[in-house]
């Protein structure tokens, strides 16, 4: 079975994000940029589903400008074997991606299709949703266990009530919570190796597929600042401000 990985481009999770003077977007000047988290939980369970003899190969695509090879070759580094990059404008809209991955999915084949439930950056918690409606297939969202069994994929995934399993038949479509797994770290010599691993380089154009977005940016604002706290001197002074000041309490 071929395993199909989706990732992107985001910001490093470590950074203290800066908004533009004029307010009109986020600055990504001289920032460091990184494999999205949920995007590597997912590329590391397509690897430990090729260790474990399931799948036979890991394909990773991303979608964006040259800068997102980067972090194909970090997915590559990881273990996965080859990569695919679709030239498109840096913000395509949820469904412009889902498009785009549906028409990689046509001519890869692939059994089990890996996304992360959402980027960090935009939070949509849409693409892998659009995919399977797309592409008709069963999906799984939020998964944090999923077991091969022939040709039925068992996926676990948490809710409010608990745990659920959902049994899907292949193909499918999977997304990756945070609980799945622990992403393991590149070693020097699969760094050096993954340079030598294949990537291809496609447009949308080449997949017929008309990027755009329906969404319009119409400004960005920072979080407000934290107030400092306080210290008090007494038991009875705390219950006093938490009563009258902060009215947590009756």
């Amino acid at each position: 079975m071929k395993l199909l990985v989706a990732v992107k481009r985001v910001i490093d999770y470590n950074v203290k994000v800066r908004v533009k003077a004029d307010r009109s977007d986020v600055d990504l000047a001289n920032v460091k940029m990184a494999l999205n988290p949920f995007c590597e939980i997912a590329v590391e369970e397509a690897v430990r589903l090729k260790e474990q003899g399931v799948a036979s190969e890991v394909v990773v695509v991303s979608i964006g400008g040259k800068a997102c090879q980067e972090q194909l070759r970090t997915a590559l580094a990881l273990g996965a074997d080859r990569a695919i990059q679709v030239e498109a404008q840096d913000s395509p809209d949820a469904l412009s991606v889902a498009r785009i991955l549906a028409k990689i999915a046509e001519t890869e084949q692939p059994g089990l299709i890996l996304l992360g439930k959402q980027a960090i950056d935009s939070d949509n918690n849409q693409t892998g949703q659009m995919l399977a409606a797309l592409l008709n297939r069963p999906q799984a969202t939020f998964a944090s266990e999923v077991k091969v069994e022939g040709e039925h994929l068992l996926v676990t995934r948490e809710v409010d009530g608990g745990l659920q399993t959902l049994k899907l038949t292949l193909p499918a479509v999977v997304t990756t919570d945070l609980r799945l797994n622990e992403p393991r770290y590149a070693s020097l010599p699969n760094i050096m190796k993954a340079k030598k691993k294949p990537l291809e380089v496609k447009t949308a154009e080449d997949l017929g597929v008309t990027v755009g977005s329906k969404i319009r940016l119409l400004g960005v604002e920072p979080p407000a600042e934290r107030s400092a706290g306080i210290k008090v001197g007494s038991v009875a002074e705390l219950v006093e401000k938490l009563r009258n000041e902060a009215k947590v309490i009756a």
